[in-house]
């Protein structure tokens, strides 16, 4: 194959690569403190979009959203734009465990942050792979796009997130990418360890989506929002709470289900040895809690709606 030609393609101040949370949030910051910044992102269409649960809060996470409100960010605002739920946990239990959490519409968070990263003053979005850092004397100066683009700037964030060197598995298939099937970024891994960086590989599980059309929400409980006026933001005015809200559903698993999971265990990446790794201890995979609680009957099983506009649940 040819060699790609290299080009000038702008002087920033800040440049940072990847647009999911942490990149959105840091390309809006530097860009509100005046600085000339550049959000480069693999695909428009994965900015700011959650592809495995699309929610925010709960206890732990909720704090950190409601921190990065307090210093001006985005994201509790925009979930406060967004939500289709809205509901205080551990409400039966002391307010020192209680926590805030959102179920989020994934298309309208994403459509909203994109509209607001889009008109930001001082804020550039661009479409493109990032392959290589920029190194002059030993200081980041810039990134190179697989077009061959070399955009330059005094300060490089790297927020490359799952699309690093990803891969997807699914029982006894794998292969190369992205989250949610996007272009898995390859090159810039392998930059990064020529420039003398060590990586280590972090695993996350994200169910099957269940068709609401075949669920039988009968033999579920259901769960409602709350009536009562709660916001990520506290800029977001009780006015605006959202009372048309999506409910959520609980259901449970029973030993047909142990049973099978059991019997495929064989099968499943973290007991097969494909991944070599620890799970969240907060959030473990349905197998693992088969395994590491045998002595349960049932385990908890949350479904819940994806969106306005889809008939996609997931299922937790």
């Amino acid at each position: 194959m040819p060699e790609v030609k290299k080009f000038e393609a702008g002087t920033y101040d800040v440049i940072v690569v990847g647009a999911g949370h942490a990149g959105s949030e840091a390309a809006l910051a530097a860009a509100r403190m005046g600085q000339k910044t550049l959000l480069l992102t693999i695909s428009l269409e994965m900015l700011a979009f959650m592809p495995c649960n699309p929610s925010l809060g709960g206890p732990a996470k909720g704090i950190v959203v409601r921190e990065i409100d307090a210093l001006g960010g985005e994201m509790g605002k925009n979930i406060d734009r967004t939500y289709i739920q809205m509901r205080m946990l551990n409400t039966g239990k002391g307010p020192a465990v209680r926590a805030l959490r959102a179920q989020a519409d994934k298309a309208a968070y994403h459509r909203s942050m994109k509209h607001v990263i889009e008109n930001t003053p001082n804020l550039d979005l661009r479409q493109g792979l990032a392959i290589e850092v920029l190194v002059e004397n030993g200081q980041a100066v810039g990134i190179v796009a697989a077009t061959g683009a070399m955009y330059r700037a005094k300060s490089v964030v790297l927020t490359a997130g799952t699309s690093s060197r990803g891969k997807i598995i699914i029982g006894e298939l794998m292969y190369s990418s992205g989250p949610n099937n996007s272009l898995p970024s390859i090159k810039l891994s392998e930059n990064l360890e020529q420039l003398g960086f060590k990586l280590r590989r972090f695993k996350t599980g994200t169910p099957p989506r269940v068709n609401g059309n075949t669920i039988d929400f009968d033999k579920t409980e259901e769960q409602h929002g709350d009536k009562t006026p709660n916001h990520f933001s506290f800029t977001t005015p009780d006015s605006v709470y959202l009372k048309d809200q999506l409910s959520c559903w609980m259901t449970y698993t029973n030993a047909t289900t142990h049973q099978i999971i059991r019997d495929n265990l064989d099968r499943a990446p973290m007991f097969s040895g494909v991944i070599k790794g620890v799970g969240p201890r907060y959030c473990p995979s349905i197998e693992d809690k088969i395994v590491r609680f045998a002595d349960k009957p049932r385990h908890q099983l949350f479904l819940e709606p994806e969106g306005r506009d889809t008939s996609e649940y997931y299922c937790r």
